[in-house]
Parts: structure tokens; sequence; C-alpha cells
């Protein structure tokens, strides 16, 4: 009864974390409290960075922008979650999965982009501190801003094959390659990709590769810009000066470490069937615990 209701509905099921009703409460209440917590940190840095005129530094405004794309990231797939488990209905429609898919890429892009630019930030107030002011002035930071997130905008709109597909599909009824159950609890892309019986997969795949090499260049900036950070903070003949410097950059690799390794994780590991708990956390891992623990840790 449920297969047939699956593939006579107009949408996917997305398998949460458990059938049973009384779990996807609790799920619902602990992702609730996740989400509270993002979002009152996350606003009060806002708040904060924009009322305080001793913290208008550009570390701070890029805080900010970081604090405001954190409320937007976690906002595209927690509040679906928690009303499906409430709700005890999984159902999302193809248009919310679109949606999903558009801004979760687009803010996903935007969050690497913006830490990248964070690290050159404290890579030039710490090995240029000379130039700073130059480097770092108002109207280049800005311009810096609206470079990422144009790119994020850019990022979700590569997509568009795969939304293609994607309307193709829900408008003419193009047949499914397999049932329309995703294996997550918001509209993931590799979980989508293998649903659709679509000729777009060359130019989703090429995307995605684009994407990952746009990903790596990123990584290998931010890398760069620490080992040089490191080498230069171990020649401070201070210790006072190492520890703060250290206490400034550390949280902030923990932070990209933690998202990119755990988004490579989930995107270059092959898609099953049947996911284990495992697949469900490293989703978690990067969809949920960044945008809470950036308050705390940058």
């Amino acid at each position: 009864m449920i297969m047939t209701n699956i593939t006579t509905r107009n949408g996917f099921l997305l398998v949460g974390f458990s059938d049973d009703h009384e779990l996807q409460i609790l799920y619902a209440l602990l992702f609730l409290v996740l989400y509270l917590v993002a979002l009152t940190g996350n606003f009060v840095i806002i708040t904060i960075t924009t009322l305080d005129q001793h913290l208008q530094s550009p570390m701070y405004y890029f805080l900010k922008h970081l604090s405001l794309l954190d409320l937007s990231f976690i906002s595209v797939t927690v509040p679906q979650a928690i009303d499906n488990s409430l709700m005890d209905d999984n159902y999302v429609s193809y248009g919310q999965c679109i949606l999903h898919v558009f801004f979760f890429t687009s803010l996903a892009c935007t969050e690497v982009a913006i830490l990248t630019v964070m690290s050159y930030d404290r890579y030039t107030a710490i090995c240029f501190l000379l130039h700073y002011e130059i480097i770092m002035d108002p109207r280049n930071c800005q311009w810096a801003m609206i470079a990422v997130w144009v790119s994020g905008g850019i990022s979700g709109i590569l997509y568009s094959n795969f939304s293609n597909c994607f309307i193709k599909s829900a408008t003419f009824s193009i047949t499914f390659c397999r049932v329309k159950i995703i294996h997550q609890f918001f509209c993931d892309v590799p979980q989508l990709l293998k649903l659709f019986c679509c000729n777009d997969y060359l130019g989703v795949i090429g995307v995605t590769a684009f994407m990952f090499v746009v990903a790596l260049a990123c990584f290998v900036s931010i890398a760069f810009s620490y080992v040089h950070i490191f080498s230069t903070v171990l020649r401070i003949p201070s210790a006072e000066g190492c520890s703060k410097v250290f206490s400034t950059c550390l949280p902030h690799l923990f932070v990209v470490s933690f998202f990119l390794s755990t988004g490579i994780c989930a995107y270059l590991k092959p898609t099953s069937d049947s996911p284990s708990a495992f697949d469900f956390m490293v989703s978690i891992f990067y969809t949920v615990i960044p945008p809470t623990l950036n308050p705390i840790y940058i």
C-alpha cells in the first residue's frame, strides 16, 4: 500500500531517522533545539556586529555575513524536517525539492567561499600587518562579499541541468528509474540523481566535478593561508602573542575542516539503498552542526 502511494503521489518520500512516530517527535524536538540555538547565536552576532561601532573591522564584517549565511543555510533543511516529523508526513512536492536543491547548493558553495575569504583576512592580518588596512579596506571587503554571494547563486543556477530534468519529470510524467524514495531528511542531490531516467547525467556530473574543483581550490587556498600563518606565528618571540593568534585562528580552521571533510565524505561516497545511521549523522554534521557551532567557535 505504501509503495503504491509513493508511485502515485506527486512528490517524493523522505525516509527519516525512524518509522516510529514517537521517535520522530523526539528527533523533531532535538532538531528544534539545535535550530533555536543556531538562530539565537547567529542573530546575536548579527545584532552586535551591526550596532557596536567598535566591531566594524573586516573580521567582524565577514563574521556578520557568515552568521547571516548560517541562518539561511540551516533554515533550508531543518524546519522542513521538523514539520515532516511532527506531522508524520514525509512527502515533499517536486517544487519543494527544486527549491531545496537550489538554495542548498547555493548556500553551501557560499559557505565555502566566505570561509576562504575569512582565512585570507586572517592571513593578511598576520603576515602583512603593515598593509592590512590598504588590502582589506571597506570597499574591497564589500566587493569580496558581493563576489561571495554571487558565486553561490551561480553555483545553484549551474545545477539547472538537474532542475530541467526534474521539471521534465514532473511535467511530462517521465518514468523514474527507481521508487521515489529519498533516504535523507532533505532533498539531497546524490540521493535524487539515482532516481531519474534522464539524459542530463553528463551535464550534472560535469557541474558536480566543476564544483568539486572549485571547493578543492578553496581548500588549497585556506591551507596555504594557514601554513603561512603558523610559520609566521612560530617566529613570534612572545608566548602571549602566539597564544592570541592561535586562539583566533584554530577555531576557524576547525570549522573549515569539519564542514569540508563531512561534506566531501557525504558527496563522494557511493549512495546506498539502505543508508546506515552513520550516513544520516554525516549529513547532520555538515548541514546542522556548523551553523549551530559557528557562533561559538568563530
